[in-house]
């Protein structure tokens, strides 16, 4: 009997070893350096969703912000709006965000801590005490934070949406964040629109130049490459090859919609683009840049899939997670 049975058992071990093995659908691994945990009216689908998301998307590990806006919802409007354009309602700084984010994470276990890279954001970018916000964060939840952001600036409909002064990357305001960032080792990621609908000049490129080129020892990531709804500038590629030539301190960043809009055209990645990630494949990164929600998360993340098999196995392992390492000084 037994000798029958031991035949049965050494394949099966076999085959459960391959599996695990040589189980991964996915050629490269993937680590995640943009997500918001929650919406624009601070809700969230939690800790478990995501980490239950990011193993199907066989996602290692992944950097997290909260909002630091939140979305009015007037009493004129019949529906609560959800997202920062649902309707023409205003936005408002909302330092709480961080706290939520805090709080969610000291109840989640030590394997999904570990997973997990959270980001300080919740602070008015245009207020002088926005560095004592970050302070309070640091003191009230010690050793918990990686990094600072993601800051909003210049941002299209939201820009104009929210109350008060008009947020930009080199405000002075964000100096002492800056400051702040480079004696703690940490990260920066600031989304700052390069222009403007409507105008094909990259206006507001100077602001994102300027922060990086007076801050030196802060290592700043640039959200989306300065690319965002409605934008149509040409030199969008000569510019941010322009900044990662002349900073060493400067980063980008592909997600949210600069893969979908401009990296991919009519189903296929843009060859300009396919050279820019290539030749600076040492200071670009990937997120899905989800805001608190992640019934899409997969196939948001995998989508750039189709742009790491166009690359070098050299360039694809460093822009789907070894960057992210680096960055983080792991």
């Amino acid at each position: 009997m037994k000798t029958k049975i031991f035949p049965v058992v050494f394949i099966l071990i076999i085959f459960i070893s391959f599996s695990v093995l040589f189980g991964s659908k996915y050629k490269y691994p993937i680590k995640d350096a943009h997500c918001h945990f929650v919406d624009f009216v601070q809700n969230t689908d939690g800790v478990d969703v995501l980490i239950s998301n990011m193993d199907k998307a066989e996602v290692e590990e992944i950097i997290v912000f909260g909002l630091p806006v939140s979305k009015k919802w007037e009493f004129t409007e019949p529906l609560r709006p959800v997202y920062y354009d649902d309707d023409d309602s205003k936005v408002y700084y909302y330092s709480t965000t961080d706290i939520i984010l805090a709080r969610r994470l000291l109840q989640a276990t030590d394997e999904q801590r570990e997973r997990i890279h959270p980001f300080i954001c919740g602070f008015n970018p245009t207020d002088m005490n926005a560095v004592d916000h970050i302070n309070r964060m640091l003191e009230w939840f010690p050793g918990m934070w990686e990094g600072i952001g993601e800051i909003l600036t210049r941002h299209d409909d939201l820009s104009r949406l929210t109350y008060g002064e008009q947020s930009r990357a080199n405000h002075p305001a964000l100096d002492a964040v800056y400051e702040l960032a480079a004696q703690l080792n940490f990260p920066v990621w600031i989304h700052s629109d390069i222009g403007t609908a409507g105008k094909s000049e990259p206006i507001y490129f100077h602001e994102i130049e300027e922060a990086v080129a007076k801050h030196p020892d802060t290592t700043i990531v640039w959200c989306h490459v300065g690319y965002s709804r409605y934008l149509k500038i040409p030199t969008i590629i000569e510019n941010a090859m322009s900044l990662l030539d002349n900073y060493d301190n400067a980063w980008v960043d592909l997600s949210w919609i600069v893969f979908d809009e401009q990296i991919v055209q009519n189903g296929e990645i843009d060859k300009d683009w396919l050279k820019f990630v290539e030749d600076y494949s040492d200071k670009i990164l990937i997120g899905t840049d989800k805001i608190g929600h992640y019934d899409t998360y997969v196939s948001e993340i995998r989508k750039y899939d189709a742009l790491l098999k166009e690359l070098s196995p050299e360039a694809a392992n460093k822009i789907s997670h070894l960057n992210f390492d680096k960055i983080l000084g792991k």
